[in-house]
């Protein structure tokens, strides 16, 4: 209850969701996160409105020793082009709330909650021990690419030399500069929907255009060759896919991989960028396959990876990408120039982390099992509900589910349920559960439930949504 939240977690959450802070007696006897949700929302929607391709002026009036002056603040057309991450705001959100005292269950990150191993931890802490804390260079310790290469040939097909592999800070820089580093001005990104949140804005940052290919939960959101073929044109320059999916848990089978690489083949400027992050968290009898292994694809594919989701390292920032010598090279040049090489004590961790054994050894084996519980529980629970559409993930830690049919629908004190963003507020209101809305991955029908969380934590957050959608009625007929 925020009335009985002592006064400096009320002052942090409001300046956390930047709202006014407001007197003891204007706080209410219930807690309701309603009408601050929307306020962000509204302001969010505003400000993505205004953006334009154009330079827009703004000036601020300074005071300064000479007199009153006004400041350019006006932004980059290409910065204003890019919408904030809606699954950080979330995250963030939750944890305002939850630093506050309010008990949210967070179901929005995308993060094991595991501990890294044991053996990563301790390369890590002996790193810093031995002195090991300075400058590698640009591309990554010649120990960690070899490594690297090593495991690409053994587990994935896939044969580099470690002047092809490139280590950043994170799979998503590594992702972010392959992107500028291919795609020119006018360019067109293919991206299958529903997509991780970050790629058409990457391809906004490079002046490329994302042309977001639309899939169906009725074949569990897996691209459409013919889709495919369909949209391609001269301007095609990247094709992205991400298997196992965030957010939909869909693996690729090794046959339509096949099919839209016969495609690829036939556009001699079309790239590949395949996002592997989630390779090792994958459900028999689904298998991964990496599409720089298919037959002609090596040429045409650039493989990101890293260690946050498998080895359970998200703090520790390190990823990597492999391919051929000539985009490695120009996405290092950009690296160079902006954070140049990533930690050095990561690196150390990742090496052990490689050292672990086949796909991450009985560990890993261990964080899979669970996660599979998980999900088997989520995909049980949730095919109970009324109007829910469910496709079963293959893999990752995520459940991407149609809630559509409760769209439409009317409550007393809330509103309207219109899309996937309204729902996830509701619950956030009504059941204190942080979940993201699927607007966010290009799918409004759909809302992702991160199933990183112990399983006591899983049920109590099953039955709060349950609590709070038993008044509502599916709005249309499933």
């Amino acid at each position: 209850m925020l009335h009985i939240l002592c006064r400096r977690h009320r002052v942090l959450l409001l300046h956390t969701l930047k709202l006014k802070p407001c007197s003891d007696s204007q706080i209410s006897n219930s807690l309701s996160f309603s009408s601050h949700l929307r306020s962000f929302s509204l302001k969010s929607s505003q400000s993505t409105t205004m953006r334009s391709s154009r330079r827009v002026s703004a000036a601020v009036r300074t005071e300064s020793g000479s007199g009153t002056m006004e400041v350019d603040i006006s932004l980059s057309p290409r910065v204003n082009s890019v919408k904030p991450s809606k699954t950080v705001a979330i995250i963030d959100q939750a944890a305002a709330l939850a630093q506050a005292g309010v008990p949210v269950i967070r179901l929005a990150a995308g993060e094991p909650d595991f501990d890294t191993p044991a053996v990563i931890a301790e390369a890590g802490i002996s790193a810093i021990r031995e002195g090991y804390t300075r400058y590698t260079p640009n591309a990554g310790t010649l120990e960690l690419r070899s490594a690297i290469c090593h495991k690409l040939k053994e587990e994935n097909g896939i044969s580099y030399t470690p002047d092809q592999i490139l280590v950043s800070n994170g799979a998503k820089q590594s992702i972010l500069q392959a992107v500028l580093a291919v795609c020119s001005p006018g360019d067109e990104v293919l991206i299958p929907a529903p997509y991780w949140v970050s790629y058409p804005d990457m391809a906004k940052l490079a002046d490329a255009t994302p042309v977001i290919l639309n899939t169906h939960i009725s074949e569990n959101f897996l691209l459409d060759p013919k889709l495919l073929e369909s949209k391609l044109s001269e301007k095609s320059r990247l094709l992205i896919l991400c298997s196992p999916s965030n957010p939909t848990g869909s693996v690729y089978p090794r046959k339509l991989l096949e099919e839209i690489a016969h495609i690829v083949a036939k556009h001699p400027r079309l790239l590949v960028l395949s996002d592997e992050s989630y390779e090792h968290i994958i459900y028999a009898p689904a298998t991964h396959t990496s599409f720089a292994s298919l037959p002609g694809m090596w040429d045409r594919a650039l493989t990101a990876n890293g260690f946050s989701k498998a080895f359970a390292m998200t703090g520790w920032r390190l990823g990597y990408l492999a391919g051929p010598k000539h985009f490695v090279a120009a996405c290092a040049k950009i690296q160079s120039q902006s954070t140049s090489g990533a930690s050095s004590i990561s690196q150390k961790a990742a090496f052990a982390a490689l050292g672990m054994g086949y796909a991450g050894g009985e560990t890993v084996s261990v964080m899979v099992k669970a996660f599979q519980e998980r999900r088997d529980f989520l995909v049980k629970s949730f095919g109970e509900m009324e109007g829910v559409k469910i496709s079963v993930p293959q893999g990752a830690f995520y459940l991407f589910l149609d809630f559509s049919s409760y769209f439409g629908a009317q409550i007393d004190g809330f509103g309207a349920i219109n899309g996937s963003e309204s729902l996830c507020r509701y619950l956030l209101d009504k059941a204190q559960v942080a979940l993201v809305p699927g607007d966010a991955f290009g799918e409004d029908s759909c809302i992702r439930i991160s199933y990183a969380a112990s399983l006591s934590t899983l049920k109590d957050g099953v039955d709060r949504i349950k609590k709070a959608l038993i008044s509502v009625r599916p709005a249309i007929p499933v």
